[in-house]
């Protein structure tokens, strides 16, 4: 059994979704959770900078906050930097891809479904390989939705103008007739009802963070890296942009555990 915190880290506020999934399923478990406000967002950057940016954070975690394992609560930095992750760091690494891969091909009925993602996770062709290499029976559309982070992290989840451009944007996944749609970026569930008023509510929306949250949590038993110490566990919040912004805002999605955040400067 070990005491040592779990680390999470994301670009912004969408690993936050992650991170309530892992609260919830593990209450009993510390988090480390860091926001990448001060170079957010990921999805435009090229793949070598968040691998980059990837590599600086874990080795926060690592060194400085002394966690167990850690959770790549982003899909970019999941897309560009995983591997290499989990072969510079001796803990665990846990990303969200493959989590909500397998979470999607349960989800479909037709076959058909769709992946929708920043600009750098669908050029990145994760998604597509981890499709392809669970050999399933199915026709996969994906589509990158620019924008949508910015939207996210500032508040609006519901707007006419994220309304115009979610029509936009998911028009081939809405043409190829998807019955799952699996968000392939940890900000969007937080658009899912623009994204459902596009679609239909026929269509299943798959988010990765329960997914993600329960692989976690089969890992820490598999490898008795689980807490010993009863009780709840303590969840601290670190952000490299605007703490205050932080707060407010990464309190809103997450809810009250987010009641105060540290800020932390890359130099």
């Amino acid at each position: 059994m070990d005491d040592r915190p779990i680390g999470m880290f994301d670009s912004g506020f969408g690993g936050l979704t992650v991170a309530r999934a892992l609260i919830d399923l593990v209450p009993g478990e510390d988090v480390v959770y860091f926001g990448d406000t001060g170079r957010y967002p990921y999805g435009p950057r090229p793949l070598e900078e968040v691998r980059r940016f990837a590599v600086e954070i874990t080795r926060l975690l690592v060194e400085r906050h002394g966690v167990k394992l850690v959770v790549v609560a982003c899909n970019n930095a999941s897309a560009a930097a995983l591997d290499l992750l989990r072969f510079e760091f001796e803990v665990p690494v846990v990303g969200v891809i493959d989590p909500g891969v397998r979470s999607l091909l349960r989800a479909t009925r037709s076959g058909r479904v769709g992946v929708i993602a920043t600009v750098g996770t669908i050029k990145s062709g994760a998604y597509q390989r981890a499709v392809a290499s669970a050999r399933a029976a199915v026709r996969l559309t994906c589509a990158a939705c620019p924008g949508f982070v910015e939207f996210v992290e500032r508040g609006e989840f519901d707007s006419d103008e994220v309304h115009v451009l979610a029509e936009r944007l998911l028009a081939p996944v809405k043409t190829a007739d998807v019955d799952s749609l699996l968000l392939g970026c940890t900000h969007y569930p937080f658009l899912a009802r623009t994204i459902v008023d596009v679609l239909g509510r026929e269509v299943v929306l798959v988010s990765s963070a329960d997914e993600t949250a329960f692989e976690v949590r089969a890992l820490l038993d598999e490898t008795g890296l689980g807490r010993r110490t009863p009780g709840k566990g303590e969840h601290r919040f670190v952000s490299s942009g605007d703490v205050g912004w932080f707060k407010e805002l990464g309190g809103r999605l997450l809810g009250p555990e987010l009641d105060d955040a540290e800020g932390w400067q890359w130099d």
